[in-house]
């Protein structure tokens, strides 16, 4: 299966941007279902936006939409997360997640149907 390792996190002012990066291993990323999540300290981790095998179908959660956009080059074996406009409540360890299904909608949201983990970069907004 894949491995996962995050990177792009660090510090910046509200209303800035970052794009956090994924890089996954192995030779079948393109038949990986892909997602973003976060945690922040004391609170549970949280769906942020997900991204179907082709790239074609996105999901993000209400509290980012409008704000990051969710991409992946299966040539490359990356997954990004653009985010534009960051607050405060952005502040977080972002996750990427992998899962490999064939019976599956084309994104999926819950982080229950990921299996793969990355390490995390943390993402810190100050005000």
């Amino acid at each position: 299966q894949v491995q996962l390792v995050e990177s792009g996190g660090g510090l910046v002012q509200a209303g800035g941007s970052l794009r956090l990066s994924c890089a996954a291993s192995g030779r079948t990323f393109s038949a990986y279902h892909m997602g973003w999540f976060r945690q922040a300290p004391g609170k549970e981790r949280e769906f942020v936006a997900a991204i179907s095998r082709s790239g074609t179908g996105t999901a993000y959660a209400d509290s980012v939409k409008g704000r990051v956009t969710i991409s992946r080059d299966n040539t490359k074996n990356t997954l990004a997360l653009q985010m534009n406009s960051l607050k405060p409540e952005d502040t977080a360890v972002y996750y990427c997640a992998a899962v490999l299904r064939f019976d599956a909608p084309p994104v999926l949201t819950s982080e229950y149907d990921y299996r793969v983990w990355g390490q995390g970069t943390q993402v810190t907004v100050s005000s």
